[in-house]
């Protein structure tokens, strides 16, 4: 889970790095109506600070969001102030209606920890659909993709401060383990360190079809995913 002070340099290192979510958004919208192209209604689970929000509800009549940080989603909150967010664990939430579409982008599905809570979780976005509902979800890499030892590292200057952010990856327990600094600099604040340390599973491209499977849909695999990681998979409820 991220911290307040993270939350909110979040957004700055990703749009300094080129993530461009207006397009994302646009692609999302483009997979989804292919499958289905009476789409109207969209729920974004681990929907971070709401950037992809922003853009789908110009292109859905109806979209809400489901996240598990608080600080997250005050975030998403003050960006999309007329959309129905949820505090919600993608293992476990569960809402009062059905949608269209259901999507979990930027890898969050890696952070389950094992294939029973993959399965779990694509059950769940298989319960919130409607009849022929689709379902987008980015995953993480694969364990034959994954490069240990892989160093990350950007600058980013945002209005009146610069923040650096490295990241090195390595293998642990058949996992990622991802240890991130960030140095936010200020002129009247100075230097801060922040600090993140994260695991994120290694799931092969066969568990997620399986959950997806298990789940009843049909999945097919695209092999270039809309932020650079491994692709996409794209589930149609039967």
């Amino acid at each position: 889970m991220y911290s307040d002070e993270i939350a909110a340099v979040y957004d700055l290192v990703h749009e300094g790095k080129g993530k461009d979510y207006r397009r994302e958004a646009e692609e999302i919208a483009a997979l989804v109506r292919a499958e289905r192209p009476d789409t109207g209604s969209l729920l974004d689970v681990a929907c971070g600070t709401g950037q992809h929000l922003r853009h789908l509800t110009r292109l859905f009549g109806h979209v809400e969001g489901v996240e598990l940080s608080p600080d997250m989603l005050a975030l998403a909150a003050g960006r999309n102030p007329d959309v129905a967010l949820h505090q919600g664990d993608m293992r476990t939430f569960r809402l009062d209606r059905r949608f269209d579409a259901v999507i979990c982008m930027f890898s969050s599905i890696g952070h389950l920890r094992d294939t029973a809570e993959l399965e779990a979780t694509l059950g769940r976005f298989a319960q919130h659909l409607t009849p022929g509902g689709v379902i987008l979800v980015e995953p993480w890499w694969f364990p034959e993709s994954f490069t240990p030892g892989h160093i990350g590292a950007s600058l980013t200057e945002a209005g009146d401060r610069t923040i650096c952010r490295m990241s090195h990856s390595v293998l642990e327990d058949g996992a990622t383990r991802i240890e991130v600094r960030y140095l936010v600099a200020h002129a009247e604040d100075g230097v801060r360190v922040l600090t993140e340390s994260h695991r994120i599973s290694l799931f092969p491209r066969s568990a997620y079809e399986q959950a997806f499977k298990n789940a009843g849909c049909e999945v097919r695999y695209l092999e270039h995913g809309g932020s650079g990681r491994p692709g996409l998979f794209v589930g149609t409820h039967r």
